[in-house]
């Protein structure tokens, strides 16, 4: 697997650190339990889609792009992203963010995220839930090339075979550093939403013939939908790097009993996960998708599905800045 072939800019800190969560394997008596710190990978607070963005944005640039156009939910972490990497290369970020929670109060729309991504002078639009949001994006990109400008569409979640790059190259990266350090991973678990972290580590994994499982904790979609969805761009990622085989369906694992209500939407657990993570590591989690993703962690191995005697890895996702618009759930000034 030869990822040089492909067009790459610099916006991250890599390779991020694969450290030991002694604290938290001590506390649940399972298996042990390393974390993937992509929440340190540097751009606008960090987070998994700078990988992606690494590759979109060589080939926006490459295709003569001027404008980013992409989309997400109101506290997207991959629009706060884009928005940043936008700054970095001198272009202007669009964006449309679908009000998919509405019930968290007036700042929702004003802090977190949605703070960084004025800060990045992105501009953004909000629609009503329920819309094809990607196609949205494509109508508005062609309403910018009337106005004589290049847009460049990202997906949401910079999830296509072009995003999925940065998490083939992420599987390469971790099982170099599992070598390195003598570790015989077992699974690797996350939250997975838009399908391309998940779909690019399955990728990689393949490609490199590990016998690593790859464990989304799904945020949105039941399990059947979530699967279909990753698998379709796993193998549109396998295409692209040149798998002449591409992964198997049984290769995509997930789960969809953590999401709770809804997107973005509150649970017991994720509460209780991203307070466990604070008071035992000193790690901050979102409530959106890291704080479910190690919700779901935690189940799987009070369940007994992950067991005592592996080494699971847990691959943060970033976005802690969205904690400030959840700041209801962990205030205790707020709970007095």
């Amino acid at each position: 697997m030869d990822l040089s072939r492909f067009k790459r800019v610099s916006l991250g800190h890599f390779p991020t650190p694969l450290e030991r969560l002694e604290n938290l394997t001590k506390r649940l008596g399972g298996p042990e339990i390393y974390i993937k710190r992509d929440d340190c990978t540097g751009l606008a607070t960090g987070g998994n889609k700078t990988r992606k963005l690494e590759y979109l944005v060589a080939d926006a640039l490459d295709k003569g792009a001027d404008t980013f156009v992409t989309q997400g939910a109101t506290q997207s972490n991959h629009v706060r992203q884009t928005a940043a990497a936008a700054r970095r290369f001198g272009m202007d970020c669009y964006a449309l963010l679908e009000r998919r929670v509405t019930n968290m109060g007036e700042d929702y729309e004003r802090d977190g995220n949605v703070l960084l991504d004025d800060l990045f002078h992105c501009h953004y639009e909000f629609r009503p839930e329920g819309l094809d949001m990607n196609a949205e994006a494509q109508a508005f990109g062609e309403e910018l090339k009337a106005k004589s400008k290049r847009p460049y569409i990202i997906p949401g979640g910079g999830s296509n075979p072009v995003g999925a790059l940065g998490y083939v190259q992420c599987a390469e990266e971790i099982v170099a550093q599992a070598e390195e350090q003598g570790i015989k991973i077992d699974r690797i678990v996350h939250a997975t939403g838009s399908a391309g972290t998940q779909a690019g580590l399955v990728a990689g994994l393949h490609s490199l013939k590990s016998q690593i499982e790859v464990v989304g904790i799904s945020v949105r979609a039941a399990r059947e939908a979530q699967i279909a969805n990753v698998h379709r761009l796993a193998c549109q990622t396998s295409d692209l790097i040149g798998d002449q085989t591409p992964p198997a369906v049984e290769q995509v694992i997930a789960y969809d009993g953590y999401v709770g209500p809804g997107y973005g939407q509150p649970t017991d657990e994720m509460v209780d996960a991203i307070n466990t993570l604070a008071s035992e590591e000193a790690i901050l989690l979102d409530p959106v998708y890291s704080g479910k993703g190690m919700a779901g962690l935690i189940g799987l191995i009070r369940d007994g599905v992950l067991k005592k005697g592996e080494n699971i890895v847990f691959l943060h996702t970033g976005g802690s800045a969205a904690l400030f618009a959840y700041q209801h759930l962990f205030s205790r000034q707020q709970a007095a």
